[in-house]
């Protein structure tokens, strides 16, 4: 078996793009990935087409191999670089589980769970209030059946943040805490818009309501203060999903404060080396959250590792919130599970979704789509450049 070709397909998604990319073979199976990343979706696109000549004629079943040639050119082009190689990595993966009849999950050790917790991402298209905040989740909570949700209540605050703004960021988290009670998981995303000791005090003046995780605390130039932070945090401190090699979570761990790590497969390169984060993370007594915002393809790969990983913790789940017509898109979607707010798993073989070209083709590259968190109403998730 050979590979023939590598085609990709942007999306534009309504608020931001999707990287689609599909691998032929001679053999008529073919395999299915994502590469999508905010802003950089032409840029990727064509690393991907330029670096396509290291797999064209090659046995896609061996997929550490190929993975290896993309990767091991002489020059090291970052997380661009990375999101090509994963391109090509799970399409491999996904066409030697096809060729073997089995699910990638199944390739890797086999199932640990069969259904996967999950938090809702996504879902606060709404004025930045408590009343609309509290009325948007009332879709998650009772429409959905989620039992956990993310969002960021800080605006546009960078390094540091007015009382106002904190004020109002704590009434949007009390609102939903008092009106959901206890057992809803409230995870917040900081998006590292804080300086270091701004972060933990932001995180110490909402600790009582009750957090589930403080996310990208702060800058991640370096790991050091994301483990400073982690420190003295009363929150717990997950981190991870802009990492774009394995040995930054090698750093992670040397510092020994942050036991939340959310590797981004599409960022690292792949399947296969998420799995070595998942190890390293495992030996040093940490969970596994992996990142995912981007479209349902990278929602299937997460799934495959949340599968098979023993130390995972939850899935980022933004499918279910997105434009109802991007279902038409693929093929397959997991079901939310009414009575815990879980997320089925695929049970086809490779990564157990398809793409459908006839609609992709109908909801072509938006070049005006993009996702930025300081312009104003950003939470409303309308996703159009601004305009200078």
């Amino acid at each position: 078996m050979k590979i023939t070709d590598v085609e990709t397909f942007a999306v534009g998604a309504g608020w931001k793009n999707w990287l689609f990319v599909k691998v032929h073979t001679d053999s008529g199976l073919h395999g299915v990935s994502e590469a999508t990343m905010n802003g950089f979706i032409r840029t990727t696109e064509a690393a991907i087409h330029e670096l396509k000549h290291f797999v064209i004629g090659r046995d896609p079943r061996n997929v550490n191999a190929i993975a290896q040639k993309v990767i091991g050119t002489f020059q090291d082009a970052g997380h661009i670089h990375r999101l090509a190689m994963s391109a090509f990595e799970v399409a491999c993966w996904d066409i030697l589980g096809k060729s073997l009849g089995v699910p990638v999950y199944q390739l890797l050790g086999g199932k640990h769970r069969e259904t996967v917790p999950a938090y809702a991402n996504g879902w606060y298209r709404a004025e930045r209030t408590p009343e609309a905040f509290v009325e948007t989740a009332k879709n998650v909570v009772n429409g959905h059946h989620m039992r956990a949700l993310k969002l960021d209540p800080f605006g546009q605050a960078f390094n540091k943040i007015s009382t106002e703004e904190l004020d109002q960021a704590f009434q949007i988290l009390q609102a939903i805490r008092q009106h959901f009670g206890p057992h809803l998981k409230i995870l917040i995303d900081v998006h590292c818009r804080f300086i270091p000791s701004e972060s933990i005090r932001v995180a110490t003046h909402l600790a009582p309501l009750d957090i589930y995780w403080w996310e990208e605390p702060t800058r991640d130039e370096r790991t050091e203060l994301t483990n400073e932070i982690a420190k003295s945090c009363p929150i717990p401190v997950a981190t991870g999903e802009q990492y774009d090699k394995v040995g930054r979570f090698e750093d992670l761990a040397r510092g020994g404060h942050v036991s939340i790590w959310q590797p981004e497969p599409m960022s690292l390169g792949g399947i296969t080396n998420t799995m070595a984060v998942a190890n390293i993370a495992r030996a040093n007594n940490a969970w596994i959250a992996p990142h995912q915002s981007g479209g349902p393809v990278a929602t299937a790969i997460c799934l495959q590792l949340a599968a098979c990983i023993p130390n995972f913790l939850i899935q980022e789940h933004f499918d279910a919130f997105n434009e109802p017509w991007t279902r038409d898109l693929v093929s397959w979607h997991p079901e939310i599970l009414p009575h815990n707010g879980d997320l089925t798993l695929p049970t086809l073989p490779g990564i157990g979704i398809d793409l459908n070209i006839d609609v992709i083709q109908q909801h072509p590259y938006d070049p005006a789509a993009y996702f930025d968190i300081f312009q104003p109403g950003w939470e409303q998730r309308i996703g159009v450049k601004k305009q200078h």
